[in-house]
């Protein structure tokens, strides 16, 4: 490949933490030419994991996730291009155009859409919340205000951002209510056993949690709330907060001939074609681990970041990717801290190797074919930090098991 020459221009579409880390890589890597980057909101680049933590539990202004402060933003020298949604590419020329109709040529593309929360198709779709955006936290703060101490709010959903969510408003002197449709929260991601371990958590705060709520409607009647369940039965509520996983944004891309499959299908270098890229959560890529190498599109913090510097080395170095990733991701929900190491599929076999449920701490390890696959512990980072090695390569569950690394 060509690396990148003072000449050219890198149009970045997409704003967010894999967007805006590109830029920095781009230029702590030594590129001086053009770049621009665009992005739907209206805010310059911020941080999303504090909204369903801090800011929505009224610890911090939205204003301090900014990551792309005014001062860094002249240091960068990027020009911006907010508030208007990306509608086509044009591979050939590398042009981006935009729902307002203007457009962008460049010399390169770099596609960072990410992904937006998944909408349920109730009566009251205008009255629910979903927390993915600054926009998004600040209605949600907005109706917020309205709701008197002690009332109750539904949260559907008890996976990772349902449970952060019900953490945030039981500490604002709320009622969450949260309500899974499966038999366990994150049954479907972290395996059947790890949930068993964790379905205690929320009543360990107080807060209510309902498994197997089949939800047919959510209505509004004389300006209240209410969830209407499979059976009949009504709940009542001062607001809904809906955590039914990601979307991700790649339906732009329908007509520019780049293969669109769950995401952007890239290569080893994160490469559509020869000058469009794509990083984080909208790209799904080899992923090369100690089992060996599969397609994934994972919707990671850590995943986004180490993508942009590794494109970034890419194209302006020819560097080649890391031989193994190891992606991580964490968790504060329920005055406990979940982490995660790793890509284990939820079918692996699990093992506790430390703590237990009445420590309320613990580490466990996830295997496949007798090779460790990943490392989840509740409010235990220091073992986890000290296990990593076991991702690093190829290492069968019984040499884990006599090394013990968590336990130094």
């Amino acid at each position: 490949m060509n690396v990148l020459q003072p000449s050219d221009h890198v149009v970045v579409v997409g704003a967010g933490v894999a967007g805006w880390r590109f830029v920095e890589a781009l230029r702590r890597e030594g590129y001086g030419g053009r770049i621009t980057l665009a992005g739907d909101e209206a805010y310059p680049p911020y941080d999303r994991p504090p909204l369903s933590k801090q800011v929505l539990a009224g610890k911090w202004d939205p204003q301090k996730t900014l990551l792309a402060t005014p001062e860094l933003l002249e240091k960068m020298d990027v020009t911006l291009r907010l508030g208007v949604r990306a509608t086509d590419l044009d591979v050939a020329s590398t042009t981006v155009r935009f729902a307002d109709g203007t457009s962008i040529a460049g010399t390169h593309v770099v596609i960072a859409t990410g992904a937006r929360a998944r909408q349920l198709a109730f009566s009251a779709v205008e009255k629910l919340h979903t927390l993915r955006s600054r926009a998004d936290v600040e209605r949600l703060n907005h109706d917020l205000i309205s709701l008197a101490p002690g009332s109750v709010v539904g949260v559907i959903g008890g996976g990772f951002i349902g449970a952060e969510v019900a953490t945030a408003l039981h500490q604002r002197g709320f009622v969450p209510i949260v309500l899974e449709a499966a038999e366990r929260p994150l049954v479907n991601v972290l395996g059947p056993e790890v949930s068993s371990w964790l379905v205690e958590l929320p009543a360990s705060m107080g807060i209510e949690l309902r498994n197997d709520q089949q939800i047919s409607d959510v209505v509004e009647r004389d300006g209240a709330l209410a969830i209407v369940f499979a059976d009949g039965d009504e709940m009542a509520v001062g607001a809904v907060v809906v955590g039914a996983g990601a979307v991700v944004n790649d339906e732009w891309l329908a007509t520019s001939g780049l293969e669109v499959e769950n995401g952007v299908v890239v290569d080893e270098h994160l490469l559509a074609s020869d000058r469009v890229a794509a990083i984080g959560d909208v790209a799904r890529f080899s992923w090369k681990s100690v089992t060996g190498t599969e397609p994934v599109r994972i919707e990671h913090w850590q995943v986004a970041t180490d993508h942009a510097h590794e494109l970034a080395r890419y194209w302006t170095r020819g560097e080649q990717p890391a031989d193994l990733v190891v992606p991580y991701f964490w968790s504060d929900q329920y005055a406990k801290k979940i982490q995660l190491l790793g890509h284990p599929r939820p079918s692996d076999d699990v093992v506790r190797v430390s703590g237990s449920d009445e420590e309320g701490k613990w580490l466990a390890l996830y295997s496949r074919g007798g090779i460790v696959t990943g490392i989840v512990t509740l409010s235990q980072p220091r073992g986890l930090m000290l296990s990593k090695c076991l991702l690093e390569m190829p290492t069968a569950l019984d040499d884990a098991l006599q090394v013990a690394p968590w336990a130094v």
